[in-house]
């Protein structure tokens, strides 16, 4: 079956935004290709300098890949594909500070550290099976609204999965889409000192 390409993909925007140029757009979105994209092409999607959101979920896209171009880029969603492993951030982490990864096929959370400004992490629905990947958050300082469900870590636990979480990294202010407030503090401590298992089994 045919793909889409980004050039296509860019086409079909500039089609749909008659007189704007993709390359002084700050907000792109190139969901729902028909056919599907199935890659990145770095040399055309670097030509988006000035964009600030990229959309690019709900597509077939296998690889994440470095993208220098994107020197401003501060939300990157790429939800709804077929991706295995963060990857390609090493260039944009200094601005990007929204990552919207739901409904992958992603099993670890190695490739975030360099996204020092990233505050937002949306990772449900993908194949995180051990707790100690959710630790990997605690290197990144502005991170605060994360949301897991969907993942096998959330599987057979007899306590609140969301309580998990923020038992492990206690500077969130949002998990699962729940505000963290005193009552809900209150109840990760109670938890006690039992942490969650390692592994799903």
């Amino acid at each position: 079956m045919a793909k889409t390409t980004c050039a296509k993909a860019l086409q079909n925007w500039e089609q749909e935004h008659p007189g704007e140029q993709p390359s002084e757009a700050e907000d792109i979105r190139l969901m729902f290709q028909n056919p599907p994209l199935d890659k990145l092409d770095p040399p055309v999607l670097n030509t988006l300098a000035k964009v600030k959101r990229l959309s690019l979920s709900s597509n077939a896209i296998e690889k994440m890949v470095n993208l220098p171009g994107l020197r401003q880029i501060e939300i990157l969603s790429l939800s709804r594909n077929n991706i295995k492993k963060i990857a390609g951030l090493e260039e944009i982490g200094q601005t990007l500070k929204e990552l919207w990864l739901s409904y992958n096929y992603i099993e670890r959370l190695d490739g975030l550290q360099p996204c020092i400004k990233l505050h937002t992490l949306y990772i449900g629905n993908n194949r995180i099976k051990v707790w100690d990947e959710v630790d990997k958050l605690k290197d990144l300082p502005e991170i605060a609204n994360v949301l897991f469900v969907g993942n096998p870590i959330y599987e057979n636990q007899k306590d609140e999965p969301k309580l998990l979480v923020l038992k492990r990294i206690n500077t969130l202010k949002n998990v699962d889409g729940t505000v963290v407030d005193d009552s809900l503090m209150e109840k990760v401590k109670a938890l006690g000192d039992a942490g969650p298992p390692g592994t799903v089994k």
